[in-house]
């Protein structure tokens, strides 16, 4: 198995703009997030098994700062011809049936991805008020 490692976001560093669609079928862009103190942006997927050792914690932290100033987004960039179960009708199947409780979006050409510096999965990126990755 060969590791990856994304590199470290440089404290400062301000979030990548994006708009992408929802496996609700919604849009949504940076500044829907604008209210929230706390941004995170967790690239993951249905088929990693990294991914799926996190994601029940990941979603309990989530619902525990649900109302406390801190919005969780997720993102797939992944290729459905390459990982069929994530395909977006299989991330919203996942989506509905682990109750996520935070967007999850769908980065078809991976230049979100990209922008962030996110190069497996689950790699998260955390931003404070002024959407800097937190000093």
């Amino acid at each position: 198995m060969a590791l990856t490692y994304t590199p470290a976001g440089e404290l400062g560093s301000p979030c990548p703009d994006f708009s992408l669609p929802s496996v609700d079928g919604q849009s949504y862009s940076l500044k829907d997030f604008s209210s929230a103190r706390i941004l995170v942006v967790g690239f993951i997927c249905s088929h990693c098994p990294y991914v799926q050792a996190v994601e029940d914690r990941l979603i309990r932290l989530a619902r525990s700062w649900n109302g406390q100033d801190a919005q969780f987004v997720g993102i797939c960039s992944n290729d459905p011809s390459d990982y069929p179960e994530d395909a977006p009708a299989e991330l919203k199947k996942r989506w509905l049936e682990k109750a996520y409780g935070f967007p999850y979006l769908i980065d078809e050409s991976q230049a979100t991805a990209r922008a962030f510096g996110a190069v497996c999965t689950p790699d998260f990126f955390v931003y404070d008020s002024s959407r800097q990755i937190g000093r």
